[in-house]
This record gives structure tokens, sequence and C-alpha cells, in this order.
């Protein structure tokens, strides 16, 4: 039983406030405890229904809401297509009725009982002279309902604006909206957290009158205030967590690895046999004033593919070699970081040779740690680590194993880091003795507001040119609608081939064992679709078909390492025609002969994705090309998707596209964490404003007051709001 004597706050148990068994219900369903828990469990929408109507006074074109009462049900086939027809005539009393109709939904007649009342909302419309109900909404009342419960809950349904809740199926959204009713009751809200003055300047309702508003809106214009204010709070604490946290990053003591004149950056830049960009060399200014200052760098470096971050990050980690420390690149994949390994070498030439007998004696020692070395290949690249003489160490994770030791690690940079989880990073940097600097980089564009809100505690720094020598690369959608345009992909294969260029075949799977349940499920109004074709199914398929005759190898993330590393050998070396892949070249992979790649399913990737892959060609002096091949049929989410990604290389352009299209949260990490997005309301492409204005806030707050001190509420707020593994995974350093 409900205790109305008692006051409710943000921590109080909902079992003190509502029954047990509702309690229990919102628990198990919906993972809410306290009333906080339920007074934060925002409707995801509202609907408007009209007012409540009298059956006799209805009006086609109308929306409605009538108190009615169920009549009668028939169920029985459609006519003209497939299906049944459930029909209900429903009465208030009057003598008038109304048809309900509801198409292929017969088992809506085991609730609908004859006898049962309820409030069903939706448009008027006529059929041959009689009026009717075309699939309504509608609510049931209780059979126990007291007649004030009842008018209650009519209320509550035929509002002019009736909340709409995240909800399950044994905790329905209007079960909820009577249950947040009676929280609100006795709610105590909390007392305000944002500053005054911030209130004002910015227009910002209370949060009491916020939180209220928010569930029973008595206007349009009051929710809008409410949703306006809450969404503030959300931004203010994002913003607040990481300003702070750039804020201690500054102060945070470090070492300064300053520039030499005359050291292994000037010799490496005098060697180069092309001009930096204009790009390349002011990033490259930034990125050495930043190592020259005796704290810890936290840099986000992010370009399109191909525009030349390795080149950067070489020349930052020469710097702090110049500097007697080592440099440590972390690449996601074995392939990657033997790709780095690899083309750092060549940059390198003698000057990453040093104790070799071409090696310049000036120079230092490149070294590569991977899972798969063998143990006396291991023992050597460790001892080189060790005592100092790799300066450059490239690895995968294996860089994090216990026994991997840093003679003196000065600079970490983290390669497409969405890929680490914040642990691996952190077990990195813990190998310095102090803080070492770290560089951030993504091929990935990342939309203003994103960055300022999940990189919101780096500097940025952005690569828009690509280098001299690149081609552009044209991208054209091989649709079900014309099969030709299938063949002739093959054709084009075969024509770069004899020119004397490669190409790749890329495919979302390796092989049909794969299991089908880890397919993520269609978008909204795409048809079920055939399980993704396999690297190993379509390879022989090429070879005996369209491209019999052509060197082909395969290329996915299962083989072993030395073979994985065979193949893309040959493949670079020009020994292969062809590589049909899985996504495991998406990033890094780079062999400027390649001009040409087909993307199969290639609905079945992101916007992102398909913006990575297709990088891959185009490298050298030829222009490249990307076939999008699919079934998506015109006019679907998907192949809109593909339509928009063929019409522009503009990465940012393509991320806010991708953004768009995916959940927020897991821009936020939620994916990673596992669990909800404390986004509710604020949305990172629509709130840009929003965001901007309460970044420029938390900067001057937390410049008058570092650690929030002076306002305990808000510190408690931020705190709610930012949980402790959300603000880890905020901390990109």
């Amino acid at each position: 039983m409900t205790d109305t004597t008692t006051v409710t706050t943000t921590d109080t148990p909902l079992a003190k406030v509502l029954s047990p068994a509702k309690a229990k219900a919102l628990a198990t369903h919906l993972d809410l405890h306290t009333a906080g828990d339920l007074i934060y469990h925002f409707p995801r929408r509202y609907d408007e229904r009209g007012e409540h109507t009298d059956l006799r006074k209805l009006e086609v074109g109308e929306q409605v809401t009538l108190l009615a009462q169920v009549k009668s049900t028939t169920v029985r086939p459609m006519r003209q297509r497939r299906g049944t027809m459930l029909e209900i005539t429903v009465g208030d009393g009057s003598g008038a009725t109304l048809t309900c109709t509801f198409f292929n939904q017969a088992w809506r007649e085991r609730e609908l009982r004859t006898g049962r009342w309820g409030l069903f909302a939706g448009k008027v419309t006529d059929f041959r002279g009689k009026r009717q109900l075309n699939g309504p909404a509608y609510q049931l009342l209780r059979a126990d309902a007291t007649q004030d419960e009842a008018a209650e809950e009519i209320e509550e349904f035929a509002g002019a604006l009736i909340p709409v809740y995240p909800a399950a199926a044994a905790v329905p959204t209007w079960t909820i909206a009577r249950y947040v009713r009676e929280v609100l009751e006795t709610f105590q809200p909390p007392d305000d957290p944002l500053p005054g003055t911030v209130r004002a300047s910015r227009n910002l309702i209370g949060i009491g009158k916020a939180l209220r508003e928010i569930h029973r809106p008595s206007s349009e214009k009051d929710l809008h205030l409410a949703k306006y204010r809450l969404k503030w709070d959300e931004a203010f604490a994002v913003q607040l967590t990481l300003v702070q946290r750039k804020a201690r990053a500054a102060a945070a003591p470090g070492r300064a690895r300053p520039r030499r004149e005359a050291g292994l950056l000037a010799a490496f830049d005098a060697a180069l046999p092309y001009e930096l960009t204009e790009g390349q060399a002011r990033v490259g200014e930034e990125i050495a004033a930043d190592l020259a200052r005796a704290h810890p760098m936290h840099r986000l470096l992010q370009g399109e593919v191909g525009s030349g971050k390795t080149l950067v990050a070489v020349r930052a980690m020469l710097q702090v070699v110049d500097a007697g420390g080592q440099a440590a690149l972390l690449a996601p994949t074995e392939v990657l970081a033997t790709q780095h390994h690899r083309s750092i070498s060549a940059q390198l030439g003698a000057l990453g040779r040093a104790g070799e007998l071409d090696g310049d004696p000036n120079g230092t020692q490149l070294t590569l740690v991977t899972g798969s070395l063998g143990a006396a290949a291991r023992r050597a690249a460790l001892a080189k680590v060790g005592d100092g003489s790799a300066g450059i160490v490239v690895g995968t994770h294996a860089l994090l194993y216990e026994g991997v030791d840093f003679h003196d690690l000065g600079l970490v940079v983290v390669d497409e880091q969405h890929r680490f989880g914040v642990e691996q990073r952190d077990a990195l940097r813990a190998k310095a003795a102090q803080p070492p600097h770290v560089l951030v980089m993504t091929a990935t564009p990342i939309p203003r507001t994103v960055a300022m809100t999940v990189y919101g505690d780096l500097e940025t720094s952005t690569l828009s040119q690509l280098p001299r020598g690149r081609s552009p690369i044209a991208s054209h959608v091989v649709p079900p609608e014309r099969p030709a345009f299938l063949e002739r992909a093959w054709q084009r294969v075969r024509e770069e081939v004899k020119a004397g260029h490669q190409a790749y075949v890329v495919c979302p799977r390796i092989g049909a064992t794969e299991a089908e349940e880890d397919e993520e499920p269609p978008a909204d109004n795409e048809p079920a679709r055939r399980p993704p074709l396999a690297v190993m199914e379509v390879a022989p398929i090429l070879e005996e078909g369209p491209l019999h005759g052509l060197r082909l190898g395969i290329l996915h993330g299962k083989l072993p390492a030395d073979e994985k590393d065979a193949v893309m050998r040959r493949f670079a070396a020009g020994d292969l025609d062809v590589l049909i892949a899985t996504t495991v070249i998406e990033v890094g992979v780079d062999v400027p002969n390649s001009t040409v790649m087909i993307i199969m399913d290639a609905d079945r990737f992101g916007v992102s994705q398909l913006h990575q892959l297709r990088g891959r060609v185009g490298r050298g002096s030829a222009p490249g090309i990307c076939l999008l091949v699919t079934e998506a049929a015109e006019g679907t989410p998907a192949r809109e998707r593909l339509d928009a990604v063929a019409s522009t290389t503009d990465g940012f352009r393509l991320a806010e596209l991708d953004l768009e299209q995916r959940r927020e949260g897991d821009v936020l990490g939620a994916s990673q964490s596992g669990k909800h997005s404390h986004l509710r309301l604020l949305s990172l492409l629509r709130d840009s404003k929003l965001i901007t204005d309460a970044r420029a806030e938390a900067l001057e707050l937390v410049a008058e007051d570092p650690t929030l001190a002076k306002h305990p509420a808000l510190l408690a707020s931020v705190a709610a709001l930012v949980d402790e593994e959300r603000a880890e995974y905020l901390e990109k350093g």
C-alpha cells in the first residue's frame, strides 16, 4: 500500500512508495529500483489524442478518444488478400455504436472480450457509410477499478499529451504512467544542482518543475522547457567531467621531450622524398609543442583515410627518441601492427637499423611485439624494449602483457582507438615511470559535437588534405535491379589486373559455419535477409567463374598470424591479383597498386566502415573505384545509406549520417560498458548549440572552482549522471 505520509526523494526505494508487487515488477523488468530511477525514466515520446468524445457526435477525419464498451467481436478472412480482419463493435450506452478494425491481429480478440470497457483512440474514417476506427490505440480499464481510478485512467489516456514510456510486456506504458503518478504525489525534488547564475543566463526552469512537466506536461511549451532543462543537465554533467579531466591532465607532472636540432627527426625530414602537406606541418608543430611541455600531451589526431596520420605519428615518435625516450604504437590487429612495422621501417630506412651493417650508427631500432612471435624472437624483441635500444616499438595488445617492460616510455600512440578499452590503454600507460604523452589516432571522421562530447578532454588536431599524388576514388552502387552491373564489375576487375593493378573483394563473413545468431536483425522496414556472404563461399565461386585464371588470395581474422602476414606480403609484392578478405583490411593496409574494391553485401556494413574500406584503394597514382554490391531495393533505408556513401567522399558528412542512424548511446560507449546510455534526452546532432553552450559554462565554472567544492549539489548530480564507468570511458587518454 502506498504511504502518502512520508516524503519521497530520489534515493527512496520504490518498495517504500509503491506496493512490493509493483516495485518488484519495475525492478525485474526495467531495472528501476529507486524513486529517482523511475522519475528519470523519461517518456520516449508523447501521443496527442483527441478530447474524450461522445459517440453520437463523431465526425469523419476527427482524431478522437472514446470511452466505450465492447459489444461484439468478429474474426473473418479478408476478401482481397491473405490474412484475417478482426472487427470490434463498441458502444457507450447512448445507443450509438462504432466499429474498430484490426488487420492480421486476431489475437486481440482474447483481450477485447464482450463486456470490457476501454478507451479507444484514433482517426474516424468512413467505410461504406459506416464510421469506424482503423487499428486504434486502446487501453482497457481494469475490471476491478473504482470510479475514481477509472476517472484517473481516462484522464491519463485522453489528455492532450500522453507520455509513452520505454516499457516491457509485463509493465506496459500506461502502467508506468500510473506508477509515476503515485510517486509524484509525495516526491520532493532535490535542491537544484545548477548554479543560479547558469539558470538565469540560460533561461532554465527549476529541476522540480522540469521533472514534473516531463511526465505530466501542462502544455507543449511547458514540455519544451522541461526537456531543455533536463538536456542541459546531461550536457553540463558530461562537459564538466571532461573539462575537469582536461584540467587535471594539464596540471599533471610529465617529462618534457623537446625537439633536438640535429637529431633523428631532422635527418628523417631531410631524407623525405616529398614535402609535408600544409596540414601535416601544422599538426606536427602542435604535437612538437605539446611534447616539449613538462605535462603529458593528450591529443586526438583525426584525419581522412590516407591523409598521412602515420607520418605525423612517426615524426612525433622520433622527437621523443631524440629526447632519450621510447615510443610505442599500439595497433588493434596483428595485420595492422605488421603493416605499420613494415611501412615505418621503410620510411626510416637506415635510421631505423642502428647496430646493423647498413644501419645509421646515430639511428635507433624498430621492433615488433605481437602474440604470435616465436619464443626466441619474443625474447630478442623484449630485450630491445627493456634496455631501450628499440626506440620505437610497434605492437598489438601483446604490448600490455606482463613481461613487456620499457626502459623509458615517453609516448604512446594509439591507432584506431575505438577498438581499445579503457583498461588496455591504462595498462600501457602504466608501463611508464611518469605519465607518458599520448597521441590517439582515428581515421573515422568525428562530427564536431561528438568530438566535444566524447573526446572533450583531448586537444584535437585534424588532417583534411590528402597528400600530393593520392588519387580520387569513385564509388558506385551495384543494385539488384541491374544484374548486368555485377557482371560488369567482375569485368572491371579483370581490366584493372590486365593493366597491372590489383583488387580487393570484401565479404562480411568468414565462412558458413559462423553462428548466424550473431547477425544483427534487419533495420525497420527491411525484410528478413539471407545469411551474409562469406569469404570461404565466395572465393571458390570467383575462382571457377568470373575471376578464373587470376591469382586469388584469402585473408581473414582466423588465419594463423604467420599465414596472414604471408598473404599480405604476397599481395603487397604483386604476387596476387585479387585479395578476397573480411574487414581485417579495413584500417592501415597500404598497397598503392590496388585500384578497385568490390564490397559484397555492402548494406551489411556501417557507413563509416564502408568509407574506411574504400580508403584502401586509390592510394597510388592511379584512380580508385569502389563498387558497392547489394540486394537492398530502392527506397529502403539500407539502399539510401549506400547511395549516400557513393555520393560523397566527405568523411565528416558521412560520419554525421552514421550518427543519425545509430543509437547515440553507442557513441558514448553504452555498447562497451553494457549499461544503459546516460544520454536519455540529449541528441549529439540536434542539440549541438546546447552542447556548445554547456561546454562554455563548464570551462568558466571549472576555471573558478576546479573541484566544484563550492557546488556540492552539482558535484553529486554530475556523479549520478556520469557514473564512474562512464567517466572512465570518457577519459580517452
